[in-house]
């Protein structure tokens, strides 16, 4: 699996690193533009990425907007839904505002922080990346 985590706090970084680690090859975006640059890189490439992995609060360019970025990147490649990358909200935001805003801009999962092994190898479950 390729896997892009996109998290500007360090231990945040980290821990989503330790448990992702044994599930594929991950690359590391600081913020939302990078990541967003990171995913066209990717496209251009022929090496898109199966799960990217956001946090919604980071400098420059939050989730939020790199999430809806992402989909347009898909859909301008002609990448279905369904066929693109599972993208997955990990952040300390759990209003009504945060989710409902992530899950209309097609995310497809939502976690909130702190990370818990468990419920994240779940959430990979549902999204059929892992057995």
């Amino acid at each position: 699996m390729k896997i892009l985590i996109a998290e500007d706090d360090f231990t945040s970084r980290l821990l989503l690193l330790t448990l992702l680690k044994n599930y594929g090859q991950i690359d590391i975006a600081m913020n939302g533009r990078e990541a967003v640059e990171a995913v066209r890189l990717a496209m251009e490439a022929g090496k898109y990425y199966d799960l990217i992995c956001l946090d919604i609060m980071m400098p420059e360019m939050d989730g939020q907007q790199a999430l809806k970025a992402i989909r347009n990147l898909e859909e301008t490649h002609g990448i279905l839904l369904s066929h693109g990358a599972k993208i997955m909200m990990i952040t300390a935001l759990d209003d009504l505002k945060n989710v409902g805003a992530a899950y209309h801009s097609l995310c497809d999962a939502y976690l909130t922080k702190p990370i818990h092994k468990a419920k994240l190898l779940e959430e990979l479950r549902k999204l059929m990346l892992i057995i």
